[in-house]
């Protein structure tokens, strides 16, 4: 058993990534009884393998390292906090070290070279060095000539973190349909307990993805992307969540989502956004 001492800006979610256990096994283990941790707070974490700390060399990639200590990229980022693939000379890195895990064998996709590319590019690009590329396709020399066929090994998808700010008529449905995400995985992310939201608020937004992070503030623009339009519902005497949403044939849950409540009282003449227009 070990234990870990709660930093700010920390989630239940970012800690169990971490150290590659569940918020739910977490939360057990540390008698919580909801997601919300303090800074200072002292966690337990189950140990589950041995770790060691390992200082990136020059020539270094995560594929190699990955590769050298029979783990994954996947793990490696994980275990770190990486948000993407680059490295740095020098870097610590915590390497978790399993050793009744065996070898999985490497899968390798192909690549076709292009006008303009060099085994620098491909290696940059693929996030291996450029001796990794030359090895792995026997090449004596950096030449390249356009319509060459080259092995790449694949690479496990990185999840990445970004930052979104709360704009005026978010709620948490809009922002997780903007993003492709769910409401529960934005409120677990950012250990939120209710779906009040305040404007200028930062929110992580998660993506699974191997290209470069994501910018959720930049992500809608010019991409096609349109704001939905909502059928609006003026509240009358008598309504109730309930009776609403069986009109519009939608759940009372799905009301306060959109809507951003927090019980199921209404006012008479307040606006309500019912369901997305289709």
């Amino acid at each position: 058993m070990q234990t870990y001492t709660v930093q700010s800006g920390d989630t239940l979610y970012g800690i169990s990534k971490q150290f590659g256990v569940s918020v739910d096994e977490l939360k057990r283990l540390n008698n919580l009884t909801s997601n919300t941790i303090t800074k200072g707070e002292i966690l337990k974490i189950p140990s589950t393998v041995t770790t060691i700390d390992y200082v990136v060399k020059k020539g270094d990639s995560l594929y190699s390292i990955a590769k050298r200590y029979n783990t994954t990229v996947k793990d490696i980022t994980r275990l770190n906090n990486l948000t993407s693939n680059s490295l740095t000379v020098g870097q610590l890195l915590i390497i978790a070290i399993d050793d009744n895990a065996t070898s999985t064998p490497t899968t390798y996709k192909d690549y076709v070279v292009k006008k303009g590319d060099s085994l620098y590019s491909i290696a940059n690009k693929n996030n291996i060095t450029v001796d990794e590329l030359k090895k792995i396709n026997n090449l004596t020399s950096n030449m390249l000539s356009i319509g060459q066929v080259l092995k790449l090994p694949t690479q496990d998808k990185v999840e990445e973190i970004a930052m979104y700010t709360v704009q005026k008529g978010d709620s948490l449905y809009s922002i997780a349909k903007k993003f492709g995400i769910t409401v529960d995985e934005i409120k677990s992310l950012n250990n939120l307990t209710s779906n009040n939201l305040a404007i200028g608020e930062q929110l992580m937004i998660k993506s699974s993805t191997g290209d470069e992070p994501i910018n959720p503030e930049e992500e809608c623009i010019g991409t096609g992307y349109v704001e939905p339009q909502y059928i609006m519902y003026t509240v009358q005497r008598g309504d109730s969540l309930y009776t609403i949403a069986r009109r519009y044939n939608t759940s009372v849950d799905n009301i306060k989502a959109l809507n951003n409540l927090t019980n199921n009282n209404l006012t008479i003449g307040e606006q309500l956004k019912i369901k997305e227009v289709s």
